[in-house]
């Protein structure tokens, strides 16, 4: 995958390797001592049933999508689910 800046994720709507649209990018966590990213945070899709998805919720109700999970980055983040 090519190198992509962070500020081009900002706001990108992310969905899932099913075509199912999981929501919009809300920030990506990392790991501070080694630079490591680990987690996609996504603020869901208001139409979306949090049983449709297989990925952890924090107390904001957004999604933990492990960064390992990202197949593609282009209009979409496509996330396999």
């Amino acid at each position: 995958m090519a190198d992509i800046l962070a500020e081009n994720l900002s706001g990108k709507a992310v969905m899932g390797s099913d075509g199912t649209e999981l929501g919009m990018l809300y920030n990506i966590t990392m790991d501070l001592k080694t630079g490591a990213l680990s987690d996609l945070l996504v603020t869901p899709n208001e139409e979306l049933s949090p049983a449709q998805v297989p990925f952890d919720r924090d107390e904001s109700g957004r999604f933990h999508v492990p960064v390992g999970n990202v197949q593609a980055v282009k209009d979409y983040i496509v996330v396999r689910t």
